[in-house]
This record gives C-alpha cells, sequence and structure tokens, in this order.
C-alpha cells in the first residue's frame, strides 16, 4: 500500500534513485548557497542589529551544513536532510528579510535539481 503523495524509498520519492546528473545540480545548488548562507552573517550584525553570535551561528552553521551534505550527496538521505536544508534556508527570512525570496530561490532550484535531473537520466538511459 502507497502512503498519500507517493512512496518514498531510500529517502527520495516515487521510488527516484540517486543519479550522478542528480548530484551534480545539486551539488551546484548546495554551492552557491553555502556562500549565501555565509554572506548573510555580515549583513544580519551590520544592517539587522543581530548579535554576532546568533548571526554567526545561524549564517555560518547553515553554511557549514550545505558543504557537508555537499559529501554526503551519494546517499539518499542526503537529499531529504538538503530538503530540511532548504525549509531552513528560508527560515532564515526571520534574520534578513529578503532571505524568504532567496530561500524560495534556492528551494525551487533544489527541487527542479532532483526532478529535471531523474527525468532527463531516465529519459537517455533508454
Amino acid at each position: 500500500m502507497m502512503p498519500l503523495g507517493g512512496e518514498v524509498m531510500g529517502g527520495l520519492p516515487f521510488g527516484m534513485s540517486v543519479t550522478p546528473g542528480m548530484r551534480r545540480l545539486c551539488a551546484s545548488v548546495l554551492g552557491m548557497e553555502a556562500i549565501v548562507l555565509g554572506l548573510i552573517t555580515p549583513v544580519a550584525i551590520m544592517v539587522g542589529k543581530i548579535s554576532p553570535g546568533l548571526a554567526v551561528g545561524v549564517g555560518l552553521g547553515l553554511a557549514v551544513c550545505c558543504v557537508l551534505l555537499l559529501g554526503l550527496l551519494k546517499r539518499p538521505s542526503a537529499y531529504v536532510a538538503g530538503s530540511v536544508l532548504q525549509v531552513l534556508a528560508i527560515a532564515t527570512g526571520f534574520i534578513v528579510p529578503v532571505m524568504f525570496f532567496l530561500g524560495v530561490i534556492f528551494a525551487g532550484l533544489w527541487i527542479t535539481a532532483i526532478f529535471v535531473a531523474h527525468r532527463v537520466e531516465g529519459m537517455t538511459s533508454r
């Protein structure tokens, strides 16, 4: 019996498997996102008047998480963790408001990287 919304096997929906193209595209998204998340630290301190400890913890903490996930992209569970990271990136908009917008952009890129790469590689393997 399938749960609502599709079957989840190994961390990816609908029985998807991790493909090389998916890893490359998702790594590109996480790499760019790590830079942006690291750069919200000085913006949060100078413009947002957020305490340096909180800004460093959130901005650089999430940037480090992006880099760590880069090394785990061969595992399906890394894509679940990456999806959680996308939600956290959107939530940084409470510290730096423009991150609501940028977080949604990166979440869209993340979802696109997973599904488009899987679809393209599925078509080329036929």
